[in-house]
């Protein structure tokens, strides 16, 4: 089997080719990023394989490299995607102390896709792709509503010794309005409040809009999932686009880890001690943080050993809401024993049926 180790950039792609041990094949590919991307890449891998399989590994800039995995999968190749941090211990692992260039980030690519199966496999679901689009969007939108709140508490302190109410709705904004109309103050810092005040009427409005367009595209996608409590349409959406395939995942300890959610063990002497996974999806595991806090506060009598089968795509929620829950157990080896590893199963099992 032959690895392909490609470090994506902007305007050129640099590919390594590697055989099972990891041995190079060839000397590095430099490829412009254009429209004759994927022509060039299978001539040259051609001439490299002679007929035998071949993975194409590519560190994980999705922005940059799409077209390029698109291509590859249409043309009835696997393509695995690699963390930028997988790669950088396996540089750190491989390469000469201190080296970094184009040709030593693709073999490094290359060499964590051979030390990890699991790694997350291409797919083209527009679905999924648009629902990513969207919930970026949401982010981006309420960061900049938050700094702009932020900003006008600020001022409206200032100047008059005010603190306003959720300026997220409506009667919020309503009040502050006619507050800044009616207080003397000077003219420009009026006007300056005023356009702020706008802005966030208007930021409201559009992530309102987004909130809507994700509901009627996540309602049809994960019913199951929505019943679950704490987890609203929007965090719905987060778990669909960061999680991808759920069956990547064969054990819920391997979910809890991609989420940040299992205890890292930090001991030594035979004296068991944990900490907090400060690493992982972090938007991932602030929607399970969330989650956890809404069960504990509306349903703190939740059944533990829910034994009903959901579907593959909407049993990742559930498995990830038992890792936070179980996260202060001395043995994270225990999250793969229980009950969610058999839902695990069984929803691999109904996916593949």
């Amino acid at each position: 089997m032959v690895t392909v180790g490609i470090d994506p950039h902007k305007h050129v792609h640099v590919a390594v080719a590697v055989d099972a041990d990891g041995k190079r094949l060839t000397r590095p590919l430099t490829v412009k990023n254009d429209a004759n991307l994927i022509g060039v890449l299978l001539k040259w891998i051609r001439t490299i394989t002679d007929g035998t399989t071949v993975t194409w590994a590519i560190e994980d800039g999705r922005g940059f490299a799409r077209r390029l995995a698109d291509g590859l999968l249409l043309a009835g190749h696997e393509v695995v995607w690699v963390p930028t941090r997988l790669m950088a211990a396996h540089r750190k692992l491989h390469a000469a102390t201190g080296s970094k260039s184009d040709p030593v980030d693709a073999v490094a690519v290359a060499h964590a896709a051979i030390a990890t199966p699991s790694l997350d496999r291409h797919r083209i679901d527009d679905r999924v792709r648009e629902l990513r689009v969207l919930v970026d969007s949401r982010a981006d939108l309420v960061r900049r509503r938050t700094i702009v709140i932020n900003q006008i508490k600020a001022y409206t302190h200032l100047w008059l010794d005010h603190t306003p109410g959720d300026l997220t709705r409506r009667p919020g904004i309503t009040s502050l309005t006619a507050l800044v109309g009616t207080t003397n103050m000077s003219g420009h810092v009026r006007r300056a409040l005023t356009e702020m005040i706008t802005e966030i009427d208007g930021l409201n409005k559009r992530v309102r809009g987004l909130e809507t367009t994700i509901r009627e595209l996540v309602t049809p996608l994960a019913p199951a999932l929505l019943e679950i409590t704490g987890i609203s349409h929007v965090s719905a959406a987060v778990l669909l686009a960061e999680i991808g395939d759920i069956t990547r995942f064969n054990s819920s300890a391997k979910l809890a880890r991609y989420t940040g959610t299992a205890p890292i063990p930090v001991y030594s002497s035979d004296k068991e001690r944990y900490r907090l996974h400060r690493g992982g999806n972090r938007r991932l595991n602030s929607v399970l943080y969330t989650t956890s806090i809404v069960q504990q506060r509306f349903h703190p009598t939740r059944d533990t050993d829910r034994r009903r089968e959901l579907r593959s795509d909407e049993i990742a929620a559930y498995l990830s809401n038992r890792a936070v829950q179980t996260s202060g157990s001395r043995d994270v080896r225990k999250l793969a024993a229980g009950t969610d590893n058999g839902l695990c199963l069984q929803a691999r099992k109904g996916t593949s049926a």
